[in-house]
């Protein structure tokens, strides 16, 4: 047995004490499409151990960022093997612990990681079920398992510890496929909601953040910056800085920082640096990016067609032709980003705020010239990531300077630096044209989506004529900044490229209700065959207490619904605009969400109201200001993130769906946000919003235009 460890069978050993160990390989039949192989090597993913004290300790590459997957995780393993919650230890994202995992990202956790994590307990449970049997001399059908111990059913008197089963122990089981799960019926801990195993920590303040480690001697790094993504560093006068007692200040090939063993001095030093730029030309800005966006886009990719659009669109009764777009959103987590690192006999070791902590390793091993089993990243609890944490440009610095001084290094980012170097969720344009038939419903679907990829786009509703077209994506991976497409780095943001495609096609569909005079429920059941998607709908009009009425009836209901991360949505909203002012107010929300087996009920609505009120963000108020690569916004007096008074009454719904497996969470809710905030202005006020975030003046203007936008 190897793995991307690189141990050995009795190192491995060494390593985790003995017991039973069973380990997770995560095959290109548990993971999405044609990527899996490049995505996961063959090679294991996860692995627990059974100890000879009876402790379960689960080790994983993933992270947790106040998602909960800490809690969940530990329930789907002592389900299946028959122990309680206490008695599980979780050893996440430590390179030289936990086997290769690629991120924390894309609400793949429990989608495509709890199963195998499942199949894990489930495997060590018939390992020790049958030495159970063994010792005890009965079959194995004729034993239970309750907290640890295995009892013969009919002989209460007659039981073995986990813990004594262990005891000397040295056996090594990969998962098996066909290793039987639980049936729901059967739950003990999954689909409860016991307290949060970081709770306490949290609660109290004891829990640890990147920014919170402390080693012996170590320095606070503060960084140059340009003032602009794309300046060049044309003079640099670093004397005054140098004067200034106990500061190292290091100019190693495109990095300049000052160190000290106190932050305010580091920081005092940096603004003592005399540093002149030849800045590049400022353009775009916010108003001409979305002209910037298509034309510099790559070529259109032909992602679903069918039917014929041509015909489609001639025959068509009504054809609805609209353009829709959004500005660039930051990550804006409460927490920045920080790592500490410490070079210390030949290896480097980077405690770092990130969801990539394995490619993390890897590029901090490139950029040093070392070897990756020489770097080991260890992950702590992570306050927030929203997909800005794949990102991890802090602990390589950390690293760097680490490397250079000779002794541990934090770099913890201000926030105007996050800002700065903040991977943006992209601006982008969607355009659409659609038709209804005779009957009323939609024969025509041509969507054409600039920037924010596909993800959102494929849609419940039977529609026989449609074409969808991407050109670029919404970055997987951060673009370069100064890129020909964007003036600086791009990335993932919670819901990558959906909440965009949502708000685009969810407004369309209303925009064709209304025309026709159709409530807007009554239009998508019409042309809804999905069964799963009507009952979700269904359920939400009943959470909510929807009555019919055509679009815009005043009342400022609006409703969306989406299709993501396996989970089907449907969200129902009540606004009220201030037309002088164009002020929206959101009143309430009601969330409807079918995610397959609900591992913990609480934390899953928790997911649901954290995405929907993060999404009043990106629907309402927060547009990254910026002109060309210079960041204008870089800190919360100017960029308006969803304040505690602003938050409506939100009701999160889970629909029960046991007949499928476990899907995701974490990103669903936010999808729906800006259709669902859109649609209700519009049935407030009769104006339709074409470009989020409604800032008041657009809604504004867009109510004394009367709709257009």
């Amino acid at each position: 047995m190897s793995s991307e460890l690189g141990l050995d069978r009795r190192s491995f050993f060494q390593l985790v004490g003995g017991g039973v160990v069973v380990l997770v390989s995560l095959g290109p039949d548990l993971l999405f499409a044609q990527e899996a192989k490049r995505l996961y090597p063959e090679d294991f993913n996860a692995y627990l151990v059974v100890g000879e004290n009876g402790r379960v300790t689960v080790f994983s590459g993933k992270i947790e960022m106040g998602q909960g997957v800490l809690t969940s995780q530990a329930q789907m393993v002592a389900e299946e093997l028959g122990v309680d919650l206490a008695a599980i230890d979780m050893v996440l994202g430590d390179t030289d612990r936990c086997p290769w995992d690629r991120g924390t990202f894309g609400s793949l956790t429990t989608r495509m990681f709890g199963p195998a994590l499942r199949a894990a307990g489930a495997q060590a449970r018939l390992v020790l079920m049958t030495l159970a049997g063994e010792r005890l001399g009965v079959p194995v059908d004729r034993l239970v398992v309750h907290g640890g111990v295995v009892t013969v059913a009919s002989e209460p008197t007659r039981s073995v510890s986990y813990a004594a089963l262990s005891k000397g122990a040295r056996i090594t089981r990969v998962v098996d496929r066909k290793a039987v799960l639980r049936a729901a019926a059967d739950f003990k801990l999954m689909g409860t909601s016991p307290q949060r195993l970081d709770a306490r920590g949290k609660v109290t303040g004891a829990a640890q953040y990147a920014a919170d480690m402390r080693l012996p001697g170590m320095l606070y790094a503060h960084v140059l910056r340009p003032p602009m993504h794309g300046a060049t560093l044309t003079r640099l006068d670093t004397s005054a800085a140098e004067k200034l007692a106990g500061v190292t200040v290091v100019r190693r090939d495109d990095i300049v920082a000052v160190l000290h063993a106190d932050p305010e001095p580091a920081a005092k030093a940096l603004a003592a640096i005399q540093a002149a730029w030849r800045l590049p030309e400022a353009k775009p800005d916010p108003d001409g990016i979305f002209a910037h966006i298509v034309a510099k886009s790559a070529g259109l990719v032909e992602v679903t067609t069918r039917g014929d659009i041509i015909a489609a669109k001639a025959g068509a009764t009504r054809v609805f032709e609209t353009t829709f777009q959004k500005g660039y959103v930051a990550h804006a987590a409460l927490e920045t980003h920080a790592a500490l690192a410490e070079f210390k006999n030949g290896r480097m070791t980077v405690w770092a705020s990130t969801q990539t902590p394995f490619p993390a390793r890897d590029q901090i091993a490139k950029v040093l010239g070392l070897e990756g089993k020489d770097v080991r990243v260890i992950t702590p609890l992570v306050g927030g990531g929203f997909g800005g944490k794949s990102a991890f440009g802090q602990a390589v610095e950390a690293a760097r300077l680490a490397q250079i001084t000779g002794k541990a290094v934090q770099v913890a980012w201000t926030r105007a630096e996050e800002f700065f170097n903040d991977t943006f969720d992209p601006a982008s344009v969607v355009k659409i044209a659609s038709g209804v038939d005779q009957t009323g419903r939609v024969s025509l679907w041509d969507y054409t989506v600039h920037a924010a990829g596909v993800r959102g786009t494929t849609l419940a509703y039977a529609m026989p004529n449609a074409r969808i077209r991407s050109a670029g994506r919404n970055g997987d991976a951060p673009a370069a900044a100064g890129s020909s497409v964007h003036p600086f780095a791009v990335g993932a943001w919670r819901g990558p490229g959906a909440n965009m495609n949502v708000f685009a096609a969810e407004s369309q569909i209303d925009i064709m209700a209304s025309a026709l005079g159709v409530d807007p429920l009554e239009f998508r059941l019409r042309n809804l065959t999905d069964a799963r998607m009507i009952r979700v709908l269904r359920a939400a009009a009943t959470a909510f207490g929807w009555k019919a009425a055509p679009a815009p009836s005043g009342r400022g209901f609006g409703l969306a619904c989406s299709i993501d991360a396996g989970s089907y949505v449907a969200t129902m909203a009540e606004v009220k605009v201030d037309a002088a002012s164009g002020r929206v107010k959101v009143v309430r929300i009601v969330c409807v969400q079918d995610m397959g087996i609900v591992v913990n009920p609480e934390g899953a609505k928790m997911q649901i109201e954290g995405g929907l009120t993060m999404g009043l963000g990106y629907a309402l108020s927060e547009e990254l200001r910026f002109r060309g690569g210079e960041i204008l916004d870089r800190n919360f007096d100017s960029y308006e993130i969803p304040k505690f008074s602003s938050a409506p009454r939100v009701e999160a719904v889970l629909v029960k769906n046991d007949e499928l497996a476990p899907q995701g969470g974490g990103e669903p809710a936010i999808t729906t946000t800006g259709a669902v905030l859109a649609n209700a202005v519009f049935d407030a006020v009769g104006a339709r919003m074409l470009r989020l975030p409604m800032l008041p003046d657009r809604v504004r203007k867009a109510i004394a235009a009367k709709g257009t936008g």
